[in-house]
């Protein structure tokens, strides 16, 4: 029986898992795992950063479903994607990490880059192991894509000395698991399901809000509930585009409004935290109804009335099965307040975006580059104030394509969200929406976009500013500020010089027009806009 060395193995096993590409920065203690990929026939994409093979490997597996994967040389290249680890922890996302390591003869000696990842990343993981036998690596790999899997899921890490990866076993020697993880969503009891659909059936002011635990994968069930029920829907997270944009049940602008008057709220797969006011902005006589894959989830900052482990997607469509209708004409009045209520606070918006032609208002920026991509892009967000002004334009209109970094508020995500995208759906335009602060943490990655051959549109909002945080500094300490600015930065030339298309846009009027000659350029392009340094109620850190 022919010899297979270990790199050969996993990439094998990942191939099992149904993995077609990975994301690497290379380096010497994982040039096995490599070479494994390339004779199993396994993409790889190489980067500039390790922190952006990670993101990309997260949102591989938020656009697929399956295990996204990425792989990084020891030492500086593991420490280089804690953040990223992180990320997904928060968001719950299933991702595997491979990382390189030093001989196992050179265990305690000083070796090069010798570290214990596993110590290092287990605060951020949900599982991080060693793999020290060759023959064992298949089972490894399965192991890891059981406990990413488990639950609402996260990423999970393995290092493999490189004496593990290179060494050659027989091929029959190897152990090959089979059905080593859960095929089918966790349901829910039928009398359960029927007692939660009897609660919907008597509320007078239903609200549902379905958040990152609602997979793209299982979003389907969400309209057509949405549609029967007759309530607004609100959505966040991977949740987003599960109804598409404009449709008349889909709020975007009125969920504190909402929240305050309801009577009953079924939030499917919601983090209560700071995003959504720890759970406080609801009703106090509201009924809650929580259904989450995570049970640690369930009652977490606000009291569930009903608590349910299960996967959101699935409960969804079991309860469709219950009834048929459920409130739509006795919902009319409720529900138009709330689209009343969304029509007037859109009204302010239009007008603010139609305000000057000097610096372009937020406001106006997110409306162009919201009717640009249009609903069928896959749109990365990498900021703050920009991105929050910039999503409630957003048009995107498939589940779990728009992109953004969860509750860790990650920036420099966007990147490696985009490189995952334009990998797992080539035909389909991806965007990327930077704030300025945000690009400069991985806007090198433009170069990647070149080498790889991928036209990603990147737009950047430029302020000047961190406007998030000035605005903080400046409600407590406003004669004091400092770290704040950064100057309307050339981050476009950047991009040209590389040899991308790259632009400058000052007014308004010029916006729409560099946007299609970045299309047109069909290559990796920046359009760089200087927008209005504007005052925004952001997050409260005090909360």
């Amino acid at each position: 029986m022919a010899g297979i060395h270990g790199g050969q193995i996993i990439a094998r096993a990942l191939k099992a898992e149904g993995v077609d590409a990975i994301f690497t920065l290379t380096g010497g203690h994982i040039v096995p795992i490599l070479d494994g990929c390339v004779q199993e026939g396994i993409r790889i994409i190489d980067v500039r950063h390790e922190q952006t093979a990670a993101h990309a490997a997260e949102a591989y597996t938020r656009l697929t479903g399956r295990l996204g994967v990425a792989a990084v040389t020891a030492g500086p290249g593991v420490t280089d994607t804690i953040t990223a680890l992180a990320a997904a922890q928060f968001s719950g996302t299933p991702m595997l990490l491979l990382g390189g390591r030093h001989f196992i003869r050179q265990e305690q000696r000083g070796g090069l880059q010798e570290m214990d990842h596993p110590q290092l990343v287990r605060p951020v993981t949900r599982w991080a192991a060693t793999a020290w036998e060759t023959g064992r690596l298949a089972d490894y790999i399965a192991t890891a894509a059981r406990h990413a899997f488990a639950g609402r899921g996260g990423p999970v890490f393995l290092d493999v000395p490189l004496d593990v990866q290179a060494d050659m076993v027989a091929e029959d020697s190897v152990e090959w698991p089979e059905s080593y993880r859960h095929s089918e969503a966790l349901g829910v009891d039928d009398a359960v399901v029927e007692r939660i659909a009897e609660l919907l059936l008597r509320a007078q002011r239903p609200v549902v809000f379905a958040g990152g635990g609602l997979r793209p994968q299982a979003a389907e069930a969400l309209l057509p509930f949405a549609e029967a029920l007759g309530s607004m829907v609100y959505v966040n997270g991977a949740a987003r585009g599960a109804l598409p944009f404009g449709h008349e049940l889909l709020g975007n602008r009125t969920r504190s409004e909402a929240f305050r008057e309801a009577d009953l709220v079924l939030a499917l797969g919601v983090d209560w935290d700071f995003r959504t006011g720890y759970g406080a902005k609801i009703n106090e006589e509201a009924t809650v109804v929580q259904v989450d894959a995570e049970p640690t989830k369930i009652g977490w900052n606000r009291a569930a009335h009903v608590g349910v482990v299960a996967d959101p997607g699935r409960f969804l469509a079991q309860l469709g099965l219950h009834k048929a209708t459920y409130g739509r004409n006795k919902l009319a009045g409720w529900t138009n307040q709330l689209r009343t209520s969304e029509a007037e606070k859109l009204a302010v918006a239009v007008a603010l975006s139609e305000a000057t032609d000097g610096p372009v208002h937020p406001e106006r920026f997110g409306r162009e580059v919201a009717d640009f991509f249009g609903p069928d892009a896959i749109v990365a967000v990498d900021g703050g104030d920009i991105v929050s002004t910039t999503a409630k334009w957003l048009q995107v209109s498939n589940p779990g394509h728009v992109l953004d970094p969860g509750p860790f508020g990650t920036l420099g995500t966007g990147p490696g969200y985009a490189l995952a995208a334009k990998v797992v759906h080539p035909d389909k335009e991806v965007g990327i929406v930077f704030g300025d602060g945000g690009f400069g943490f991985n806007g090198m990655e433009f170069d990647t976009f070149l080498r790889h051959q991928l036209p990603i549109i990147g737009v950047v909002g430029n302020d000047g500013v961190w406007n998030n945080i000035k605005t903080f500094h400046a409600a407590f300490y406003p004669d004091r500020l400092v770290a704040t600015d950064l100057g309307v930065r050339p981050y476009h030339a950047m991009v040209s010089g590389l040899g991308g298309h790259g632009s400058f846009v000052r007014k308004a009027s010029k916006l729409r027009p560099a946007l299609d000659e970045a299309r047109a350029a069909e290559t990796a392009a920046l359009v760089n806009v200087h927008v209005l340094e504007t005052f925004r109620a952001s997050s409260n850190y005090s909360q």
